[in-house]
C-alpha cells in the first residue's frame, strides 16, 4: 500500500543516514522501523531490537561522519529538479 506521510526534515535525514548505514532503502528502514515499533509494543520489559543482535550500531563517529554527507547532500539542489 503507498501513502504519504509527512516526517519533519530534521527526522527524514536521520532516517535516511541510518538506512544509509545499515545498507538498506529508506522504504526497508521504516517498514523495519513500524514493524519494529509495533512489535516492541507486544514485548513486555522492552530490551534490544531482535535486528541489533544481527546488525548492531554504529560508533558515535561514523554516525556523525554520515549524518555530515546526508546534510551536505540535501543542501544541494539539483537543477534537474526543478524543470
Amino acid at each position: 500500500m503507498k501513502t504519504t506521510v509527512e516526517i519533519p526534515d530534521a527526522v527524514f535525514r536521520k532516517a535516511k543516514t541510518a538506512a544509509a548505514s545499515r545498507g538498506q532503502s529508506l522504504k526497508q528502514f521504516l517498514n523495519h522501523a513500524i514493524e519494529a515499533e509495533l512489535g516492541h509494543e507486544r514485548q513486555k520489559g522492552g530490551g534490544t531490537p531482535p535486528w541489533m543482535k544481527f546488525v548492531g550500531t554504529l560508533s558515535k563517529a561514523e554516525a556523525k561522519r554520515i549524518n555530515a554527507v546526508v546534510e551536505r547532500e540535501f543542501e544541494q539542489i539539483d537543477p534537474q529538479d526543478w524543470k
